[in-house]
């Protein structure tokens, strides 16, 4: 196992606070004693790592999700030189953590979970965000993991999960980012417009539109550019005109919702031979 760690930074909307992520593999690396001022949540994906934490230690493995609290001093390293241990965290500011919550911040007694499909949803995450840091999608896919997180470990008590009027608050999120899909508005921008916390936000949306927003946003850049690369245009520049950040971020959900890239699309559409008019009979 090579000695790497990479930092990834993404933002949680247009303007929104910045979100740490790293990516870390090691086979020797110990750190020494430290505390962040985020929550810390990691997921292991590979080997063992040991972390001396509240005078104990706590031994991770493929598939565990370990959270520690805001200012909580810890250490970390492998648990043999031989398999080394690998792991994908976020450092996350303690304000993301309680929407949907009451009572004040989530406090974790036990840093280590056992939640395998929360533990592949952060890891999906970290993974889409490390590779295209997209504002719309952090702030979508982001505060739900989290609060999803607080409201199943934490000993923080859980709000009620129905929100009021969804429907209507899920369709006037829709026109607006339909409306301003080149440069969406922050998610805590809307949510704040209509009352509501992030978390209330994404609910209505999610049990209205069957997605978060960013993915119903990605779709419907999608159906623009589908009418611009008809039309003639190269996939370079219809990306920059319904909004993706780069010819690679239109690619990637190009081919998610419709199997093809942008460009063999446009040569599809674009070689078809027009039909022949009905001539009048001699």
């Amino acid at each position: 196992m090579t000695e790497q760690a990479l930092w990834t930074r993404a933002r949680l909307g247009r303007g929104g606070p910045p979100l740490d992520l790293l990516t870390a593999n090691f086979r020797r690396h110990t750190y020494a004693p430290h505390a962040h001022e985020e929550y810390t949540i990691g997921v292991c994906v590979g080997g063992c790592e040991v972390i001396d934490y509240r005078g104990g230690h706590i031994r991770t493995g493929p598939g565990t999700i370990i959270v520690l609290d805001p200012g909580e001093m810890h250490t970390g390293g492998p648990a043999n030189a031989t398999d080394g241990y690998a792991y994908r965290a976020l450092y996350a500011e303690p304000a993301l953590l309680t929407d949907g919550i009451l009572g004040g911040l989530p406090y974790f007694r036990e840093p280590l979970l056992d939640d395998p499909g929360l533990a592949a949803a952060f890891r999906r995450a970290h993974t889409g965000l490390s590779s295209c840091p997209d504002p719309l999608e952090a702030e979508s896919v982001l505060p739900w993991l989290l609060t999803a997180l607080a409201r199943r470990h934490s000993t923080a008590r859980p709000g009620r999960d129905l929100v009021p009027g969804a429907r209507t608050i899920a369709l006037t999120v829709r026109d607006r980012l339909a409306d301003e899909l080149t440069a969406p508005p922050p998610l805590s921008c809307l949510a704040a417009d209509l009352g509501l916390s992030r978390y209330q936000l994404l609910r209505a949306f999610r049990t209205t539109m069957g997605v978060p927003p960013y993915a119903w946003l990605a779709q419907y850049r999608v159906s623009r550019a589908r009418g611009l690369l008809e039309a003639g245009l190269r996939p370079a520049e219809v990306a920059g005109l319904v909004g993706f950040a780069d010819q690679a971020h239109l690619t990637r959900w190009f081919r998610r919702v419709l199997g093809v890239t942008p460009a063999a699309y446009r040569t599809s559409v674009t070689s078809v031979a027009p039909r022949n008019s009905v001539q009048d009979a001699p």
